[in-house]
């Protein structure tokens, strides 16, 4: 095309310098016009040279009318250009979708169910009914926009003119016509094999949907028996004070620890069941520290060193002993006037003496912690002085109970919850690998004395 124009452009040239020296040895150069079309003859002044020959005019309007061909055709493939890329662009979301829904299939339940619910391909809805439909009305649409194009070049002006001056019509080029029908054809088995796999996708998720409904039915069904079970059981506390602490190994990371903290005291009395045959020593029951000092109140055996009391980082040694593996009561209090202190076993006052921490008020706001040793407020434990075995009914009282009040604790006559810290199982949180579990320590107290008598009478 760009060789006819350029032929007929030299043709007029040719024609419009005849006047020039048949020698060629010498040229005029006339300047053009603004808008003035080239090859048209101008004098020196810039006025147009009149002529009256129809071969020119004929030529000249030709060269118009294929400029304008060129446009139309160029506007033409730049439009068709467009509509293929967009078919590009369809069949690599379609591709992208594809692979996604591949990787999904090698996934668990949990995952097939997060990739089915993306929007794969930029605008389908989440259900498959719906994406499904969407698909074959995509594909319809790609195939109408495709006879319509399909149409349109047999429309398109082609470079022949036919004798009248009209422009003949020439069909698409065969090579971009089959370049779209592949491209359709591609576009369409690949939305075919998503419709494909969007309808085992939705076969498969109606299946494993049937079997999680089983499974949580079931799983509710013996969960409702395991409720009733427990309800029934005696296993259970039956009160928020039946229940025990066991810190079974020596380690630095078993303890439990009470949430309640204390104020300012300047008298306790501290009461627990203890049961334990861990030797040598028992390790430390409880420890109450603060910032500043952390053996504030301690309750320690260590090694073969006997029961110790300390307050305020005082010693006192307790004559007690309870490491024979049978629950014993134990109970100790102390008042800051002249630094007065009592041990009682089993309801019996087994020691006291004074000068422990004499005058020292208890510091308030620190931690309790059950079965380790604090060297830091609520920490850095060792567990060479851990406790080990089992610790019940730990009350904290600020004031020193009466002796007959000690002994109705000690044979379960009575039962007085301390006013500072009363043993109920909200206040108690475990840790480590401690655990919690259902005791009736009367109870089993009244089997520790009749195995103990029985043990007696056979030593008898």
């Amino acid at each position: 095309m760009l060789t006819v124009v350029v032929g007929l452009l030299y043709l007029v040239s040719g024609r419009t310098v005849q006047s020039q020296d048949a020698t060629g040895s010498r040229f005029v150069c006339n300047a053009i016009p603004p808008g003035a079309e080239p090859g048209c003859g101008y004098g020196p002044t810039g006025n147009r040279v009149q002529t009256s020959s129809p071969v020119e005019d004929e030529l000249r309007n030709t060269i118009i009318e294929l400029r304008e061909t060129i446009l139309q055709q160029k506007e033409t493939i730049v439009s068709q250009q467009g509509t293929i890329k967009e078919l590009n662009s369809k069949l690599a979301r379609c591709e992208a979708a594809a692979d996604e829904s591949s990787q999904a299939k090698s996934r668990g339940q949990g995952s097939r169910r997060k990739e089915f619910g993306k929007n794969t391909m930029g605008d389908l809805p989440r259900d498959p009914n719906e994406t499904i439909d969407q698909l074959g009305k995509t594909m319809q649409s790609l195939k109408g926009r495709l006879e319509n194009l399909e149409q349109q070049s047999l429309r398109l002006p082609g470079t022949n003119m036919s004798a009248g001056g009209v422009s003949a019509l020439t069909p698409l080029p065969p090579e971009l016509r089959e370049l779209l029908r592949q491209r359709l054809g591609a576009l369409e088995t690949q939305l075919l094999r998503k419709v494909a796999e969007l309808e085992e996708e939705k076969s498969q998720l109606y299946n494993e949907t049937a079997t999680h409904r089983q499974r949580t039915e079931s799983a509710l069904n013996s969960l409702l028996e395991r409720i009733v079970e427990l309800e029934k059981s005696n296993n259970a506390f039956k009160s928020p004070e039946d229940f025990k602490v066991s810190l079974s190994l020596r380690t630095n990371y078993l303890y439990g620890r009470i949430k309640k903290s204390l104020p300012e005291m300047y008298a306790f009395t501290v009461c627990m069941w203890l049961k334990s045959s861990a030797s040598p020593g028992i390790g430390t029951p409880f420890s109450y520290g603060v910032p500043g000092q952390a053996n504030e109140i301690v309750l320690i055996e260590w090694g073969n060193n006997p029961i110790e009391l300390l307050v305020n980082d005082k010693v006192a040694q307790l004559p007690l002993s309870v490491s024979d593996g049978r629950w014993h009561h134990i109970c100790i209090t102390w008042t800051t006037r002249d630094g007065f202190w009592e041990a009682y076993q089993d309801g019996e006052r087994l020691g006291s003496g004074d000068n422990l921490a004499p005058w020292h008020p208890i510091k308030p706001g620190g931690v309790i912690i059950l079965g380790q040793e604090q060297d830091i407020v609520g920490g850095r434990f060792d567990a060479t002085q851990a406790f080990v075995g089992e610790l019940s009914q730990f009350n904290m009282w600020d004031r020193v109970l009466r002796p007959v009040d000690i002994m109705g604790l000690a044979n379960c006559s009575a039962y007085m919850p301390g006013n500072v810290v009363p043993w109920i199982d909200a206040n108690v949180e475990v840790f480590g690998g401690a655990t919690k579990a259902a005791l009736e320590i009367c109870e089993d107290r009244n089997e520790n004395i009749k195995s103990q008598d029985r043990d007696d009478m056979r030593e008898g």
